[in-house]
Parts: C-alpha cells; sequence; structure tokens
C-alpha cells in the first residue's frame, strides 16, 4: 500500500526527476508559460512555488538558494528582477494549469502552466468584470415604477396615507387644454366653407 506517498516519481528515477523539474521551473520563469503533460504541470507547481515565495526576499541568501535549485542564473536573475516584483502583493497560487486535452500519441492530458500575473486577457477580463456595477436583487417585491417612486406619500387630516398626484399628469392636462382651445378656431373657416 502507498499510505502517505504523495510524491507522483513519474516514471523517472531521483536525479532525472529533479533535473527535468529543474529545468520546467527555469523554463516556466523565463517564458511565463510553458505546455507539458497534467501529471508534469502538478508535481512542477509545487517545485516552483516556493521558489517564487523566496524571491519576495531579495537577498543573497535567497538568490543561492534558488539557484540550488534551478541551477540558471539567467532564470535566478529574471525571476529576482521581474518575477518578484509582479507577485509581491499575492499570498502564495502563483501558477494557473489550463487543461488543453488529450495528446494523440500516448493519449496524455495535457495542459498549460502558466504564472498567474502574466496573463494579460484574464487580468483585463477581471478589471472589467470588476468595474461593471453589481446590483443586489432580493426576492421580497419588484422594482417599483417611476410615477410610484416620484409620488411621495402624504398623510391627510383623517391619518389616511394618499399619495400625491404626479406633475406629468398635470403637464398632460394643460396640454390637452391647449389643443381644445385651438380646434374650434381650425373649424370655423371649415364650417363657413360648408355655408357658402
Amino acid at each position: 500500500m502507498r499510505h502517505a506517498k504523495k510524491i507522483n516519481h513519474l516514471g523517472r528515477t531521483n536525479t532525472h526527476r529533479y533535473a527535468m523539474l529543474s529545468n520546467m521551473a527555469s523554463s516556466l520563469i523565463k517564458h511565463k508559460r510553458i505546455s507539458t503533460t497534467l501529471a508534469k504541470a502538478k508535481a512542477l507547481r509545487v517545485y516552483v512555488e516556493p521558489l517564487i515565495t523566496r524571491a519576495k526576499e531579495d537577498t543573497t541568501h535567497s538568490r543561492r538558494v534558488v539557484f540550488g535549485y534551478l541551477q540558471d542564473k539567467d532564470a535566478v536573475t529574471e525571476l529576482f528582477r521581474e518575477v518578484s516584483t509582479k507577485i509581491m502583493d499575492r499570498p502564495g497560487g502563483y501558477t494557473r494549469i489550463l487543461k488543453t486535452g488529450f495528446r494523440h500519441g500516448d493519449d496524455a492530458e495535457t495542459c498549460i502552466i502558466e504564472l498567474v500575473d502574466y496573463n494579460q486577457n484574464m487580468l483585463d477580463a477581471k478589471e472589467s468584470k470588476s468595474k461593471t456595477a453589481t446590483t443586489r436583487r432580493s426576492r421580497r417585491g419588484g422594482k417599483k415604477t417611476a410615477n410610484a417612486a416620484a409620488a411621495p406619500a402624504t398623510e391627510s387630516t383623517t391619518g389616511e396615507v394618499a399619495k400625491a398626484k404626479p406633475k406629468v399628469e398635470i403637464e398632460e392636462a394643460t396640454i390637452v387644454e391647449d389643443v381644445k382651445a385651438e380646434a374650434p378656431e381650425e373649424t370655423a373657416p371649415e364650417a363657413e366653407k360648408t355655408e357658402e
């Protein structure tokens, strides 16, 4: 039984596995995203995230520890100069795994592993989503109509609450009266024509 044996050996010896993970971690730091199998990506995430956390503190000791894992000066420089500034306020979860289907040759599940802060499309989508106004919805009652919202409730002398009439109706009534006043003038010439 394999109780408490969580390491995926990936079908390799110990030295081969660590050399592969070191190479993949360096590639991930340099290129910000790589395509690989899902099993390797999950193993790489466990390998590289502590190194990225170590890069938040730029000391000689931290650089030497990270170099011991990566064995690549360019990757260490990139990690401490550029990557560490972007992930400084992130408390963890620096990588994202996106599944891409299955490989044709051996049907292995493939994926893309990337650094979270470098996927510009997802960052733009997140910002636009946060900018849109969200409304709270309630199951109690619906939206009030414009007339009901505009008409404040007033209390009469009998204690009953009555709503004041909206101003819109009053304006419409005056417009109708104006039209009626103009109508007899127009009909007067017609009446004269009929008499002739």
